[in-house]
């Protein structure tokens, strides 16, 4: 339950992650994980996720007037999936009249490991069409991953070629291509467990809940997802196809 104090120490925040088929709602009390729902299925997840949002309130008992944010995993992922989770946090924020916090996936993924100062984390998902969505990071003096460089999307053979250094590799996309992974740079790569291929709600409402203490929040009118490639209803529009 929340803290009743009126200024808690840790504010309560409702995370949501449909980047990916394996979706997952949390309630997060700063780095202290209330719940947490996941479903890996290939329903999609408009017919699911407000009753994953119901569900971790009702089994912490907590009522929409103690929810002090509502975070939302932005991308890059499926941009299905980014849509439905990001106009259902939008609607949940205007209605509950709670600031939103938008999130990037690949930094929620990368959050998932914790190293030795100086690591090499390499985040990456499957882009589909044989590419991958990367962002890589350095591990800070705490063991925190810090994001070194932009989120790209590329072959997987190209973001072989990027990687000189022993690196950890966490997401489907290492999963999707562990094979050429290890071919290419042999001992550089560092597979993390399967446990952590997925990005997971709690993770993305652990950086809300620094972003909401330090008053990043995001405009609902202006929010939108983080698709780093067009879609292709964009190419086509633009006659690519």
């Amino acid at each position: 339950m929340k803290n009743t104090d009126p200024q808690p120490a840790s504010p309560l925040i409702l995370a949501i992650e449909t980047a990916t088929m394996c979706g997952s709602v949390a309630l997060m009390s700063g780095n202290r994980c209330l719940a947490e729902y996941s479903v890996d299925t290939a329903t999609t997840h408009s017919r699911r996720l407000i009753r994953q949002v119901d569900r971790v309130r009702q089994e912490t008992g907590v009522e929409w007037r103690q929810i002090d944010g509502i975070a939302i995993s932005l991308g890059p992922g499926s941009f299905t999936g980014l849509r439905i989770g990001l106009s259902t946090a939008k609607g949940l924020a205007m209605a509950a009249e709670r600031p939103l916090l938008g999130v990037s996936t690949l930094d929620g993924l990368a959050r998932q490991l914790m190293g030795p100062p100086d690591n090499r984390i390499c985040a990456l998902l499957d882009a589909r069409k044989k590419e991958v969505y990367a962002a890589f990071y350095r591990c800070d003096n705490q063991g925190i991953p810090r994001k070194n460089g932009a989120d790209l999307v590329l072959k997987p053979e190209k973001l072989a070629g990027l990687i000189s250094q022993p690196t950890v590799l966490v997401g489907d996309g290492g999963l999707a291509y562990r094979d050429l992974f290890r071919e290419t740079l042999g001992d550089s790569a560092i597979f993390a467990p399967t446990r952590t291929f997925f990005p997971r709600a709690s993770t993305i409402g652990l950086l809300a809940s620094e972003m909401f203490s330090a008053n990043h929040f995001v405009d609902p009118a202006e929010a939108v997802p983080i698709y780093v490639r067009p879609s292709e209803a964009e190419l086509t529009i633009a006659g690519k196809y």
